[in-house]
Formats: structure tokens, C-alpha cells, sequence
């Protein structure tokens, strides 16, 4: 008696696979023939040429087709259901086995492994002991261990100490011999100021705000931001329209910057909750902004964002207590710090380039020495209560620096770096929650941004408020010449000038 090596039943109308001599029923072997071609239990090729059929039963001759109407149609069609099941339960259980081998097989691979890294661990560390007991036999003191290189370089390279260098060299040469031009505003041009334009629905409404501010320095009406709908955008205030905006985030966007000049191509660099800082540079021939670089060497928010006074060098302050430098030339990244004991939550460029400073949250600002990427000294605020500093500001006089100096962020510490000790408070009022600060560039007047509005300091001796406007803030920045003063809260960014 025969049984179909399919179904595992008999066969009403036997056939015999002339390459491997199995027994199928006929309708199941074509079936699966036309569908795959090969021999279901060899694997091999199998066509309907092959088929041999089995003449057990020579007498009977094949029934009538039934009528579709009837019990036997009925029964036609279940059987070829039944059919259909049978084969498809095959494959599962073909593909059940070849499954069971690749885990058994992956499996193995695993455990060999496992035994390889113990056994060279285990020869290292024999290793180890031998040499210490030859030097202690010696009399050499035990080196200590190497550890592997990370992406990064442990140390600032020379050729990026030699960029920071030349442009410390240059800036701090010319700083006290550089006059303002006539057309720069004085502090009765700050008096003045009164609202120009306001632009509003920025960004997405949902989630709306906007976090940060950076005017074109090449077409003053342009500017670029960065909102919680993580994308930024790039506005032209003169035609009040939408020029470009700028997706691959996955988080907010917390700081941009905007890197343009004669011979450079026009970079604009941005730093997210998502833990990455995103480069996009101008494309001529698509006359937009197409992504360059994602900076992907942060374990935690990305804080921090500064543009080097050369503009050949980006640092980044994240979260996760580092801070890292990236050259834009090369878009890769030349150095990443070891953590520090507490976490980042700003950054900002000293007028020349050699230092940082860092915002953290324990009510200090680290100074880090970017040539050697230690700190140069730890400016920290009296009192119990810590607080995080947010925004840091250098003054270009090269000398002071501006942060928070309360928890309840309504004063800002004027900081004299000579002294390293808080020269003037100037006291913003409560419940002003202080989101940005930053001096102009002429370093005769201070802006300070927040829920409470914008103020505007002198900074000479007097230290008076010049001026003040209602309405939260979440950035600020200083036109050109200092003549006018954009602010971003909400959806809205908003300009006074005089």
C-alpha cells in the first residue's frame, strides 16, 4: 500500500517522482510543482515531466465531473481547502526545522565565542602578572594599563591647538587698538528703541516654541531659528516668508548657530534634545540647505553650541558632563572630553577662542583651556542651593562674563575673569526666570532675555538699566552695528530698533 508523502495518506490517484522514487498524490505534487518547481522532501528539481503514474487500480476509470450545485461540488471544495492546508502545513514544518538549525547553529557560534574572549582575557590577565613580576623584579615601576582609543582623540590634536593659537594670536593682538565704527550705536541709541516688526507663527504649532535666534551676517534681514517642533527654519523678515526648513531631528532643537564668510561655504549647525548636532551647508545648485554631518558623539541632550572665531571649529556641550570639538573642514570630530562631576547646560566662546566657557549645574561656569581641554579655572556662586547656569555670555573687552546669579534666576553675575570673583549683580526683578544673556559687540550694554521680558544694561560704571520691554523671551540677539534687538518666545520672533 502506498501513502503520499505529503498528506501521509493514500493516494487516490498515485504518482512517482521519477528523480527520488517518492509516492505523492497526484493533485498535491502539482499543485506544489507549479509553485515551487522542486521536490518537496529533496529539495531538488522536480517538473511535471517526472510524474510517473502508479496504475494500481487499471479497471476504475475516473468519475463524472460533478454538478457545482451539488453535495459533491461541496465536498470538491472542502477537499481542496483540506489540500491547501495540507501543503501549507509542509512548509511551516520545513521552515520550523530550518529555523531549528540556525538558532542551534547561532547558538554554537555564541558559546565558541564566549569561550575564545574568557580564554584571552584569562591569557591577558596571566600576561599582566608575568610582566609585573619581571619589573618588580627589575626594579621598573608598572606602567599603567592602555586603554583603547575611543572615536575621539584623548588630547587636542596639534593642528587644531595651531588653529586656536593663530586665532588667539590675532584677536587679542588688535582687540585694544580696535575702534568702533561711527555708525555703531550709542547707548542713547538703546534708549530708543521701539518696535519694528513682529513676526508671527514660526515653527509648528504643535509642539510650539521657539528656543533659540542667529541673525545672517551677510543678509541682516534673514535669520534662522530652532524650535520644539524640531526642525529649523530660516526666515527672510523682509518678504516675511519661509526660505528654508531644516527636518532630521528627532527631538527640539536648543541652539543654532550660522557660519558664513567671503570664501566659506554657508554652514548652519544645530544642537537637539535628541543627542546629536546636525550641519547643513548651502547646495548652489539646489539653491537650499543640504545635510552635511550629524555629530553623533554626545551620550546625552546636546546643550551647548559655539562657533570658534575662526570659524574652522564648532564645540559642543551635552548632558552627559562633556564637551567636544568638531573641525568643519573635515566635518569629524577632534576631540571629546572625559566627564566631569556634574552635568552641562550651556557653552559660549571667549572673544578669542581659546577658551569656554560652561555652564553647569551646580551654579558654576567652568573655563576650559580648548589647548589643552582642562579647566582653566571654576567660577562658582556662593551659597547652598545650587542651580543651573543656562546661558553664558563673554564680553569682547576679553575680560567679563555674564551668567545667572540666583536660583531664582532674577540676577545676573557681572564676572571679572581677571579677579575671577562677581564684580556687579544687576538685579532683573522677580520672577523675570532669566533664559538669555549676552553682551553686544561693542561690550558697552548687556542684553538679558526671559519670561519677564528684555532689559538692556550699561556696563560701564553707571551699570543703569538703558532700557526694558514686556513679554516673555526665550533668545535674544543684537542686530547689526547693535542698532536693533531680535527676540523669540513662543511662536513670535519680535524686533525694536531705534
Amino acid at each position: 500500500m502506498f501513502f503520499c508523502a505529503i498528506s501521509g495518506q493514500v493516494p487516490t490517484e498515485p504518482v512517482v517522482a521519477s528523480s527520488s522514487g517518492h509516492v505523492y498524490e497526484r493533485r498535491l505534487i502539482e499543485k506544489y510543482i507549479a509553485e515551487n518547481n522542486t521536490d518537496p522532501i529533496t529539495g531538488g528539481k522536480l517538473e511535471l515531466s517526472d510524474l510517473i503514474a502508479v496504475k494500481a487500480n487499471p479497471s476504475s476509470a475516473p468519475p463524472r465531473p460533478p454538478n457545482f450545485t451539488s453535495v459533491p461540488a461541496i465536498l470538491n471544495a472542502l477537499q481542496n481547502e483540506w489540500d491547501a492546508l495540507v501543503l501549507e502545513t509542509f512548509a511551516l514544518r520545513q521552515q520550523y526545522n530550518a529555523t531549528r538549525q540556525e538558532l542551534s547553529h547561532a547558538l554554537y557560534q555564541q558559546d565558541a565565542a564566549t569561550r575564545v574572549v574568557a580564554r584571552l582575557l584569562k591569557e591577558r590577565d596571566s600576561a599582566r602578572e608575568a610582566l609585573a613580576s619581571v619589573q618588580s623584579s627589575m626594579g621598573i615601576a608598572p606602567a599603567d594599563d592602555v586603554e583603547m582609543a575611543g572615536d575621539a582623540a584623548s588630547a587636542v590634536p596639534e593642528d587644531t591647538v595651531a588653529i586656536i593659537n593663530e586665532t588667539l594670536g590675532a584677536l587679542s593682538a588688535t582687540r585694544k587698538k580696535r575702534k568702533m565704527v561711527s555708525e555703531y550705536a550709542t547707548l542713547d541709541t538703546v534708549r530708543g528703541f521701539a518696535p519694528q516688526k513682529s513676526i508671527p507663527s514660526l515653527h509648528a504649532s504643535s509642539p510650539a516654541g521657539i528656543n533659540s535666534i542667529v541673525i545672517s551676517s551677510k543678509s541682516p534681514e534673514v535669520f534662522a531659528t530652532g524650535g520644539n517642533d524640531k526642525t529649523v527654519q530660516i526666515y527672510d523678515s523682509s518678504s516675511q516668508k519661509v526660505l528654508h526648513t531644516l527636518k532630521g531631528h528627532t527631538k527640539k532643537v536648543h541652539h543654532v548657530v550660522w557660519r558664513e564668510g567671503d570664501d566659506d561655504i554657508s554652514l548652519i549647525l544645530s544642537a537637539s534634545a535628541d543627542k546629536t548636532a546636525r550641519v547643513w551647508g548651502y547646495d548652489d545648485s539646489s539653491a537650499t540647505y543640504a545635510p552635511r554631518q550629524t555629530f553623533k558623539t554626545h551620550k546625552g541632550e546636546v546643550v551647548g553650541l559655539g562657533l570658534h572665531p575662526s570659524k574652522k571649529l564648532v564645540a559642543l556641550a551635552s548632558a552627559d558632563k562633556t564637551f567636544s570639538l568638531h573641525d568643519l573642514t573635515t566635518l569629524q570630530t577632534v576631540y571629546h572630553s572625559d566627564p566631569f562631576d556634574h552635568a552641562f547646560h550651556s557653552l559660549a566662546f571667549h572673544p578669542d577662542g581659546h577658551f569656554v566657557g560652561i555652564g553647569t549645574s551646580n551654579a558654576s561656569v567652568l573655563i576650559i583651556d580648548l589647548r589643552t581641554g582642562q579647566p582653566a579655572a571654576t567660577l562658582a556662586h556662593d551659597g547652598d542651593a545650587p542651580f543651573s547656569i543656562d546661558t553664558v555670555s563673554f564680553s569682547e573687552n576679553g575680560w567679563q562674563m555674564a551668567a545667572p546669579g540666583s536660583a531664582e534666576l532674577d540676577t545676573v553675575s557681572l564676572w571679572d575673569l581677571r579677579e575671577q570673583k562677581v564684580d556687579r549683580t544687576l538685579d532683573l526683578g522677580g520672577g523675570f526666570n532669566m533664559k538669555s544673556v549676552l553682551f553686544d559687540y561693542s561690550a558697552s550694554w548687556l542684553g538679558v532675555g526671559g519670561a519677564g521680558g528684555v532689559k538692556i544694561f550699561s556696563i560701564k560704571k553707571t551699570k543703569e538699566e538703558l532700557w526694558s520691554t514686556d513679554g516673555g523671551v526665550t533668545d535674544i540677539a543684537f542686530g547689526p552695528l547693535g542698532r536693533s534687538l531680535w527676540a523669540v518666545g513662543g511662536r513670535e520672533a519680535r524686533i525694536w530698533g531705534a
